[in-house]
């Protein structure tokens, strides 16, 4: 845009006082009614009429706005109508979520996986364009996957993480480059996909099969958006088992194994070895397979499925160690050792010995992807120190301090309890309680019983979650009628944890606490309102 000096912008006015004159003079205009007082006016008067005309003119409401100023407005931000966008984009978000949300739940497992196979092809085979580290097992994959994707971006990649469940949107299920992706993003994914999505879905049904589950559309999404990016690697979490999961149409040239315990027993068994068996089937040809310290009978399955793959084997307590840990502010400082070499006082900000594991195996599992050698130390420092695990013992309130935990099983639960003991020095600790239908909520409750003082019983905020009452009729026989209290709804639940630690606080010299703990979906609830959402 050209400055105009003064001049020209008085002559301008000029130009347009006498436009707008001749054009009053025209014979198409209407006549204008006579201004009172206007007849006989004097010369000063029709001089000050002319400069307010030619004020006017020359304003910004007719000449335009001054050169500069304009040009400062333009770089500004539109502040405003990004916050529109921005909340457009989210409420479709939130539309397509509700319609895919319709479909199959995701812990529902069709044994096929030719519908994803099918879908992907028909959009080129975006998961085959780049490479995929592949994690499986029972607690620990969400971290484990967590820890890797940053250490992958501290060596400069460009990385796509996928996980399940999510805490606050459905967004954080497919992350690029650390952070959920973005809701234009989610959005054109979505539109890319959806018309192969339903052709797929008619070809099935016209067979008599279902239509893709939700999970089997979030994974065909997150391969798509990966490609789409794009990244250099993706970190890709099984929604549940391995072998059917609809995930396990990538080949993985790296394995990820943590334990493997009892959880989703109605799906996947009762039996550890056929849990393990399921799991192992995201285990390909030549592959490098890090394997967390597992139940003798399990390491059996997946030692024997490494070798029927030619895949090579990296162990905990074996190839891979934690050599020493100790508790720091915020965390922990561990030393830990692969077959390249020992990596010394690495600060984790995340606490427990279950997170120290987990660390080793991303660790290892990050050299395996680049060839086997050892990472430069300032990565490992850096990348480590840039963890974070929402709802993995998070500390979201301090005085009574709050603990929020995704723990949802008996194995996650034990782990839960030795991470607290070491890393809070908590006297009183009262729990929140809440699990879904489907858990064994009296394994859970009775791994919670050595170290809660009282429990409050409630229920998440979704129908897959155990009756209140149902609940504390197990959690009576298991704490004892007088440590156990019924709040159905989480912020009352909460209001009363807090008195009950407030109380006792006040009655002894003690250090009290709360832990909400019991299912992920009450952890996300309890962040929320904690601000954390």
């Amino acid at each position: 845009m050209s400055e105009r000096t003064p001049e020209e912008a008085d002559r301008e006015s000029r130009g347009l006082i006498d436009a707008f004159m001749a054009e009053a003079d025209a014979p198409d205009v209407p006549d204008v009614p006579d201004v009172p007082g206007a007849e006989g006016a004097s010369p000063a008067a029709a001089e000050d009429e002319d400069a307010g005309l030619r004020a006017l003119l020359s304003s910004a409401l007719i000449a335009g706005p001054d050169p500069d100023v304009a040009q400062e407005v333009l770089a500004e931000p539109d502040g405003g109508a990004a916050d529109v966008a921005d909340a457009q984009a989210e409420e479709e978000v939130r539309r397509i979520y509700l319609d895919i949300l319709a479909r199959a739940p995701e812990h529902d497992v069709q044994p096929s996986l030719d519908r994803v196979r099918d879908v992907l092809e028909l959009l080129g085979d975006p998961q085959r364009s780049y490479p995929v580290i592949h994690l499986t097992g029972t607690n620990g994959k969400t971290s484990t996957a967590r820890m890797i994707e940053r250490l992958l971006r501290e060596k400069g990649l460009r990385t796509g993480r996928f996980t399940s469940p999510h805490l606050h949107t459905v967004r954080e299920r497919i992350a690029l480059d650390g952070e959920p992706i973005s809701p234009d993003a989610f959005v054109a994914t979505w539109e890319d996909v959806a018309p192969y999505v339903a052709m797929v879905d008619d070809r099935s049904q016209a067979a008599g099969g279902p239509r893709l589950s939700f999970f089997e559309v979030f994974t065909v999404m997150a391969y798509a958006a990966f490609a789409d990016a794009p990244v250099d690697v993706a970190v890709v979490e099984v929604g549940m088992g391995g072998r059917w999961d609809a995930t396990n149409v990538a080949d993985g040239e790296i394995a990820v194994i943590t334990a493997v315990e009892r959880d989703h027993e109605r799906w996947l068994g009762h039996d550890l070895v056929d849990i393990a068996a399921e799991k192992v089937g995201i285990i390909k040809e030549r592959a490098t397979v890090v394997v967390a310290e597992q139940h003798e009978d399990v390491e059996g399955v997946i030692l024997s499925a490494a070798a029927q793959h030619g895949a090579t084997v990296l162990r905990e307590g074996a190839e891979l160690a934690v050599l020493d840990r100790q508790v720091a502010v915020g965390g922990q400082l561990v030393t830990l050792r692969t077959p390249a070499g020992v990596y010394e006082d690495v600060f984790v900000p995340l606490h427990g010995r279950h997170q120290a594991r987990n660390a080793v195996l991303a660790l290892a599992a990050v050299e395996a992807f680049f060839g086997g050698g050892a990472l430069d130390a300032g990565v490992v420092e850096q990348g480590f120190a840039g963890v974070d695990s929402p709802a993995r013992l998070e500390v979201v309130r301090r005085s009574p301090s709050v603990l929020v935990d995704a723990a949802h099983n008996p194995a996650g639960v034990e782990a839960l309890r030795e991470a607290v003991e070491e890393a809070f020095e908590l006297s009183h600790l009262v729990g929140v309680v809440g699990v879904m239908a489907d858990k064994d909520a009296e394994g859970i409750l009775a791994g919670l019983e050595p170290f809660l003082a009282e429990i409050v019983v409630t229920r998440a905020g979704t129908d897959r979650a155990m009756d209140v009452d149902d609940l504390a009729e197990i959690a009576r026989d298991v704490f004892g009628e007088e440590r156990v209290h019924v709040a159905a709804r989480l912020d009352d639940a909460l209001d009363a944890a807090v008195t009950l630690a407030e109380a006792d606080a006040e009655e002894v010299v003690t250090t009290t606490g709360v832990l909400v703990v019991g299912s992920v979906i009450l952890a996300a609830e309890a962040r929320t309102l904690f601000g954390r959402g």
